[in-house]
């Protein structure tokens, strides 16, 4: 099974920088991992065997396979209740009478593996934005700082880069912020716009699918209908017509056996609640920049807890003098910053400050 995920490993190394957040990473990692791997289950045989396997009575046995994995199967919904093997075959699976019996088609499992990679491929894209937009500004400001085993020499003048940077480009970030915001708003309608496409693409039972299984287990065994059985059948049924010798339509009604069912009811399960818990952080994340955005005391108390170890008064004094812009890279720099040189950081930034605010005033009274 480790060949099966070997090719997901390139995902799960660790960035030396950090240009994001917990949740903006469940989605490009850990949820791209997730759909990624599922991907490469379903279409591996050598875990699951043939995707089809269909009876039929003088059909050749590979004819109606290819024919019914091209064509798709069917169930019939009336019969889905009932005892197997004294009501029903399977559950869904029983005689009906052709235009008056309600059928349900199963179309979608030829297109699991290439949806589960499709979306993958949409979840990455926030991340594709925000990483191209960013342009590596985070990692050349903090130029090995990151690391507590720098010389004093080295430290001093990266050190002495940063805070001229940020003092020269002061009030110059907001669009920088801006365009993060958009990439977590982005990741928020994603997972909300993914989970009504699942839902189409399983014909509208994705959206109950999770709440649905853990009613059934709350049922009465005669009267409970199975969602994973309704949804991903195991065995189905499938029509092949063909000319007769004396010319006409014969008509044959196989049954068909379709293994990957155990694993798509269970990936689809998993996939359920792993968006719905994803699309709440995700909304409590918008909820949260928004109040960062609006709020220059919170983004004072953020600030004072990212830099614990400097003087209060030197963060007030640079969160004051900051936009949201500049307090967000700052912010961000204190996630990527070793905490005694982060320290260090806002302490010369805060001298900066009042130098220049000196400075300023004293320009007037010089003229």
């Amino acid at each position: 099974m480790f060949d099966v995920f070997g090719s997901v490993k390139g995902l799960l190394k660790i960035d030396q920088v950090c240009i994001d957040n917990n949740v903006f990473r469940m989605h490009y990692k850990a949820t791209v991992i997730i759909l990624i791997a599922f991907s490469l289950l379903v279409t591996s045989r050598q875990y699951i065997g043939d995707p089809i396997d269909c009876i039929v009575d003088e059909i050749p046995l590979g004819v109606m396979d290819t024919y019914c994995w091209i064509y798709s199967t069917f169930t019939v919904p009336e019969r889905l209740t009932g005892v197997t093997g004294r009501d029903v075959v399977q559950p869904g699976v029983g005689s009906h009478v052709e235009g008056k019996d309600a059928v349900k088609y199963h179309k979608y499992y030829q297109w699991v593996c290439f949806v589960l990679f499709f979306q993958a491929i949409l979840f990455y894209v926030p991340r594709y934005l925000w990483k191209s937009w960013e342009g590596g500004r985070l990692k050349m400001l903090v130029m090995d700082l990151n690391s507590p085993i720098v010389n004093d020499e080295c430290k001093n003048d990266r050190k002495k880069i940063l805070v001229e940077y940020f003092i020269g480009n002061l009030n110059r970030h907001n669009f920088y912020a801006f365009r993060f915001f958009v990439c977590e708003a982005l990741n928020f309608v994603n997972v909300i716009g993914q989970i009504y496409f699942v839902d189409f693409f399983l014909d509208g039972e994705f959206s109950t699918y999770g709440s649905d299984v853990l009613k059934f287990t709350e049922m009465e065994p005669d009267e409970r209908i199975d969602p994973m059985a309704r949804v991903f059948p195991k065995v189905t049924k499938c029509t092949f017509h063909k000319y007769g010798p004396s010319g006409d339509v014969q008509k044959f009604d196989g049954l068909c056996v379709l293994p990957l069912n155990i694993v798509n009811e269970k990936i689809y399960v998993f996939l359920w609640f792993w968006f719905i818990i994803l699309s709440i952080l995700s909304g409590i994340s918008l909820i949260y920049r928004i109040a960062v955005v609006v709020g220059p005391k919170l983004r004072h108390l953020l600030l004072r807890a990212r830099s614990r170890l400097a003087e209060s008064e030197e963060v007030e004094l640079v969160a004051n003098k900051c936009n949201i812009g500049d307090w967000f890279l700052l912010y961000q720099l204190g996630k990527n910053i070793d905490p005694l040189i982060y320290k260090e950081v806002i302490s010369d930034l805060s001298r900066e400050m009042v130098e220049d605010e000196h400075s300023a005033h004293k320009r007037p009274f010089d003229a």
